[in-house]
């Protein structure tokens, strides 16, 4: 069984602030966040710490994001 992405019709407001900040930043909304938004408070958290992690420090995003590509594909990551 598969736990279906939420798309931004289906979520309350506060989550659809959230979806529009992703697509402002990066043009989609990640699938992650998009299968956590069931349970919005969880979503926040998630987003605050993936927030943390990528806006802040001495690395730019760009760089983040490659190496967050690069582990997965070390870990044979599908995703």
């Amino acid at each position: 069984m598969r736990i279906r992405r939420l798309d931004k019709s289906e979520v309350d407001a506060p989550t659809g602030e959230i979806y529009d900040h992703f697509m402002k930043v990066r043009g989609n909304v990640p699938n992650m966040f998009r299968t956590v938004a069931h349970r919005p408070e969880i979503l926040r958290t998630m987003i605050a710490h993936f927030r943390a992690v990528m806006e802040t420090g001495t690395i730019g995003p760009k760089l983040k994001e490659l190496v967050i590509v690069r582990t997965s594909q070390l870990n044979h990551c599908e995703y």
